[in-house]
C-alpha cells in the first residue's frame, strides 16, 4: 500500500466516523424525547431492561452513547444500579446492528436483484432522497428522516473506501506475518481493545476489521480475539465519563467492563477448549464481513444469556470494588439538581427532557412558596415564613443551574422545535424566579402587618382572600399549562389576567373610599398597595408564562400582535371567559 492507499483508508475512516454520528445524531432527534420515556419505564425484570437497552442502542447506534446515558442516570438518582445492569448488557446486543448493516458492502453476485441489496447499488438514491428533504422541506421531522439517509450513504461510502483501500494488501506479504502476530489471543484482544478505545466506537473498530476481511488474510481464528478486545475497549468511553460522578455511577461503568471482561474469559475458554478437544473446521477460513458481523453477535448475545441470571453478583462485584466508606450515609440525599447531569449534553433529546422535569419542579417550588407566603396574610408563623425562604432561594439555584444548563444545551445540535423548546424554558424560569421573589414580597407584608400589630378590617379582609383566590388559580393554571405543554389550558389565563387587573383596580378604589371615611389607616393602606401590587405582578408573569407556551407551540413570536388580536371584540370566547371568571370572582 503506497502513500495514496494510506490516505485513502484514512478518509475513508473519516468518512465512515462522520456518517456514523450523523446517522445516530439523526436517529436520536427523530425519536426526541422518546428516549428518556422508554428508559423511565424500566422495571426491576431483567428481561425487559436487556430488550430496553438493545432498542435504545439500535436506535442511537452506540452502545457507548447509551452506557454513558445509563452512567448518568445512575449519578441523578433516576436509576438504580440494578436497573443500569441490564440496559448495559442490552446496549451490547444493540450495537451489533451496525455490523450486519456493514456487512451488505461484501455482497458479491451477478444476479441483479442481488447486487441492489449491495450499499453502493441504493445508497446513491437514498443521499439524493435525503439531501432534497434537508433543502427542500420546512418540517424538521423530514430533515432528520434526510440526515439519516445522508449519514447511511456516507456511513456506507467510507466502508467501501477503507474495503477498496485495503484491497492491494491481499498479496502483501508483509503485511500477511504482521496480522498473522495477531492471532495469538492476548494480542489479538489487546490490539481490539487499543483500537476501539482510541476510535471510541466499537462500531468503528469492527467496521475496519471488516474492510480488512477485503484482503483475505483475515481468519476467523484471528478475528475472535479481535472482536473480544473491542467489546473490552468500547468501555473506556463509560469509564472516562463516570469521572466526577457518585459511586453508583462509577460502579454502573465497572458493571460494563466486568460484563465484558468476564464474558470474553468466559467465551474464549470455552472456545479454545472446545477447538483443542475438536478442531473446528472454520478457525483457519477466511473471515468474510458478514462472519465478523456473526461473531460480533453471538458473543454479545452468549455473554448477556450467560451473565444475566448473575446480574446482582455483577453489582455485589463492582460495590466491592467501590466500597462505602463508614462515613457514607445508606441512603444518600439527593440533590435536586442532580438530573441536570452534563453527560446528558452528548445526547441533547434527552438532556432536554430533564431540563423539562427541573423546570417543572421550579414551577411547583414557586407555586408551594406563593400559595404559603399568602396564608401568612391570615396567620402568620415564623416557621412558614422561614420556608418562604428556604424555596424562595431553591428557585433562585433552579434559575441559576438551570439557566447555565439550558445555554449549554443551546448550543448543541439541535432540531427547530427542540431550540424553540429551550427559549420557552429560558424565559419561563425567569417569571418562575420573578414569581418566587413576589411571595418573598407578600411574606414582608405579613412580617411587618404582625409586628406592628396592624389588621386589616372585615370587609377588606374578604377582599384581599377573593383577590387571592383569583392570583391562586391563575398561578395553578399557568403551572399546569407549563408542565403539560397545554395550549387549551394557557388560554384560560389570560382571561383571568385581565380579570385580576380589574379587582387591583377596584380594591385599590374601595381602600380609597374607606380611607376617605376614615375607616381606614395610611399605614395599612401602603400594606394594601404592596399586597395588591405583587398580586398583580404574579398574575402579569403568569400571563408572559402562558403567552410564551402558545406562542412556542404556534410558530409565532409577535407577542404584542397576539395580544391584540386575543382582546379584540370579535373575540367571543374571550369575553365569554372573562364573564365567567369576573361572576367567580366578583366582590361583595
Amino acid at each position: 500500500m503506497d502513500i495514496f492507499g494510506v490516505l485513502t483508508l484514512i478518509g475513508g475512516l473519516a468518512l465512515f466516523l462522520y456518517g456514523m454520528n450523523t446517522m445516530g445524531q439523526g436517529l436520536e432527534k427523530l425519536s426526541g424525547s422518546r428516549l428518556e420515556k422508554i428508559l423511565e419505564k424500566l422495571t426491576s425484570n431483567p428481561i425487559k431492561s436487556v430488550a430496553l437497552g438493545a432498542l435504545v442502542t439500535a436506535v442511537i447506534q452506540s452502545s457507548s452513547a447509551t452506557t454513558v446515558m445509563v452512567v448518568g442516570f445512575v449519578n441523578s438518582g433516576i436509576m438504580k444500579l440494578s436497573q443500569a445492569v441490564g440496559v448495559i448488557m442490552g446496549a451490547n446486543i444493540g450495537t451489533t446492528i451496525t455490523s450486519w448493516l456493514l456487512s451488505l458492502t461484501g455482497i458479491e453476485s451477478s444476479n441483479v436483484f442481488i447486487q441492489l441489496l449491495k450499499p453502493t447499488s441504493f445508497t446513491p438514491i437514498l443521499a439524493i432522497i435525503g439531501i432534497f428533504m434537508i433543502m427542500m422541506t420546512k418540517s424538521s421531522r423530514k430533515k432528520d428522516i434526510g440526515s439519516i439517509l445522508v449519514g447511511f450513504t456516507v456511513l456506507m461510502f467510507g466502508m467501501d473506501m477503507m474495503s477498496g483501500a485495503v484491497e492491494p494488501l491481499a498479496q502483501n506479504e508483509s503485511f500477511r506475518e504482521i496480522i498473522t502476530m495477531f492471532s495469538n489471543p492476548l494480542l489479538g484482544i489487546v490490539a481490539g481493545a487499543v483500537l476501539t478505545a482510541i476510535l471510541q466506537s466499537s462500531s468503528a473498530s469492527v467496521g475496519m476489521l471488516q474492510a480488512l476481511c477485503d484482503t483475505g488474510a483475515v481468519t476467523y481464528g484471528l478475528a475472535v480475539p479481535i472482536i473480544m478486545g473491542q467489546n473490552i475497549g468500547t468501555c473506556v468511553t463509560a469509564l472516562l465519563s463516570c469521572m466526577g460522578a457518585n459511586k453508583n455511577a462509577k460502579r454502573a461503568a465497572l458493571v460494563h467492563l466486568y460484563f465484558n471482561l468476564i464474558g470474553t474469559i468466559l467465551f474464549m475458554v470455552i472456545f479454545y477448549t472446545v477447538n483443542a478437544l475438536h478442531p473446528l473446521d472454520f478457525v483457519d477460513d477466511t473471515a468474510g464481513q458478514v462472519g465478523i458481523a456473526v461473531i460480533h453477535s453471538v458473543f454479545n448475545v452468549f455473554a448477556t444469556l450467560v451473565l444475566l441470571p448473575f446480574g446482582k453478583w455483577l453489582e455485589k462485584l463492582a460495590c466491592l470494588t467501590i466500597r462505602d466508606k463508614e462515613s457514607d450515609e445508606k441512603e444518600p440525599v439527593r440533590n435536586e439538581f442532580q438530573i441536570l447531569d452534563p453527560r446528558f449534553l452528548a445526547t441533547p433529546s434527552v438532556a432536554l427532557e430533564q431540563c423539562r422535569q427541573a423546570a417543572a419542579k421550579m414551577a411547583e417550588c414557586a407555586r408551594d412558596t406563593l400559595r404559603l407566603s399568602i396564608s401568612l396574610m391570615s396567620e402568620y408563623n415564623e416557621q412558614d415564613a422561614e420556608r418562604v425562604a428556604q424555596n424562595e432561594e431553591i428557585v433562585d439555584n433552579y434559575e441559576d443551574k438551570l439557566g447555565s444548563y439550558l445555554l449549554n444545551l443551546g448550543s448543541k445540535s439541535l432540531t427547530v422545535s427542540e431550540s424553540q423548546t429551550v427559549n420557552m424554558l429560558l424565559h419561563c424560569i425567569s417569571d418562575f424566579e420573578r414569581i418566587a421573589d413576589h411571595a418573598v414580597n407578600i411574606k414582608g407584608c405579613a412580617l411587618e402587618m404582625h409586628e406592628k400589630e396592624l389588621f386589616f378590617s372585615k370587609k377588606a379582609m374578604n377582599e384581599i382572600r377573593i383577590f387571592s383566590e383569583a392570583v391562586n388559580e391563575i398561578l395553578t393554571t399557568a403551572v399546569n399549562a407549563f408542565e403539560n405543554n397545554d395550549i387549551t389550558t394557557a388560554k384560560s389565563v389570560e382571561p383571568l389576567e385581565e380579570v385580576v387587573d380589574s379587582l387591583s383596580g377596584e380594591i385599590r378604589d374601595r381602600h380609597i373610599r374607606r380611607l376617605r371615611k376614615g375607616k381606614c389607616t395610611i399605614e395599612m393602606g401602603f400594606v394594601l398597595t404592596d399586597l395588591v401590587t405583587n398580586f398583580e405582578r404574579v398574575a402579569d408573569h403568569c400571563s408572559n408564562i402562558a403567552v410564551c407556551i402558545i406562542q412556542i407551540n404556534s410558530n409565532s413570536f409577535d407577542t404584542h400582535s397576539y395580544l391584540n388580536v386575543l382582546k379584540s371584540e370579535d373575540n367571543a370566547e374571550f369575553r365569554e371567559k372573562i364573564a365567567k371568571y369576573s361572576e367567580k370572582y366578583m366582590l361583595p
